[in-house]
């Protein structure tokens, strides 16, 4: 997802959650145009964060899938020689009646 589409759906929660607050009380909504703008831009804001976590997260999935894949191959090369087995392991499991 991209960052744009982050920032302006979480802004656009946030300004429907201070809509639906100022629903509860009873309030006027255009009565404090201020605490429109500061709930938006810190829901704008929260979804940069999720968007800058989603990326990071993801690089770092990437970066331990690649360690794992290296590990599996280096494990893979070794296993016939020490022990004497294919890799993978195959086992067939037959149904007794």
């Amino acid at each position: 997802m991209s960052l744009l589409a982050n920032v302006l759906g979480f802004s656009a929660f946030g300004l429907a959650a201070r809509f639906g607050q100022l629903g509860i009380q009873k309030r006027n909504p255009f009565e404090n145009l201020w605490g429109h703008a500061a709930s938006t831009i810190l829901f704008g804001y929260l979804g940069y964060l999720s968007w800058d976590f989603d990326n990071r997260f993801g690089a770092e999935l990437a970066r331990r899938r690649v360690k794992l894949e290296e590990y599996d191959a280096k494990r893979r090369a070794e296993a016939p020689a020490a022990t004497g087995f294919q890799w993978p392991i195959k086992v067939e499991i037959t149904k007794k009646e």
